[in-house]
């Protein structure tokens, strides 16, 4: 009886330690990014220096974008990856940003406006906000004639994409989807 009860104490170990190993993951994937370390001051549309813009990143999402459901925004590439529960890579696409830049970070799908006109007067559909930087609210959002502006020079916080993606972004950035921006 000894051998048996030793082996039972062993398997039952073996699935607490499985178990917390798998909770602590869950927990790390899940950290809010007030908790991540210290976060450095950003000055609004202005790339840290030696972060090029534009700069494309082939494959999948930046290292340390997070895990699930999720959409993440580079602001070195200009990219969008719109990431499903599975870690499967939805749609990925370049978008012009607004002249402020969100934090990076984690944030979340705050307010949704199917059609306004965004601040720079320009009428736009789809808009996903995500971000406040100094009053300036941020969002993903697409012009209803189609274009996509170089990056502006007044404080608008708005990230232009094409419709066909600002479709895709509206139907799967609902309220609350965790938008991660990374640098």
């Amino acid at each position: 009886m000894s051998g048996s009860s030793s082996a039972i104490v062993a398997g039952l170990t073996a699935a607490a330690l499985a178990t917390v190993g798998f909770l602590a993951y869950q927990a790390s994937a899940n950290v809010p990014a007030e908790f991540t370390g210290p976060r450095a001051a950003a000055s609004p549309g202005v790339p840290p220096s030696g972060t090029p813009r534009g700069v494309r990143r082939p494959g999948g999402p930046p290292d340390g974008s997070g895990r699930g459901a999720r959409v993440v925004y580079s602001l070195a590439d200009d990219r969008v990856w719109l990431i499903g529960r599975g870690g499967e890579v939805r749609r990925t696409f370049r978008v012009s940003p607004g002249a402020v830049d969100p934090l990076p970070g984690v944030h979340g799908v705050t307010s949704r406006s199917d059609a306004v006109r965004g601040s720079d007067g320009v009428p736009v559909e789809h808009v996903v906000r995500f971000a406040d930087v100094d009053g300036v609210s941020i969002g993903f959002s697409a012009a209803v004639d189609g274009s996509v502006p170089a990056r502006p020079k007044e404080q608008t916080g708005g990230i232009r994409e094409t419709r066909a993606d600002g479709d895709a972004m509206w139907e799967f950035a609902t309220y609350g989807r965790k938008v991660v921006v990374v640098r």
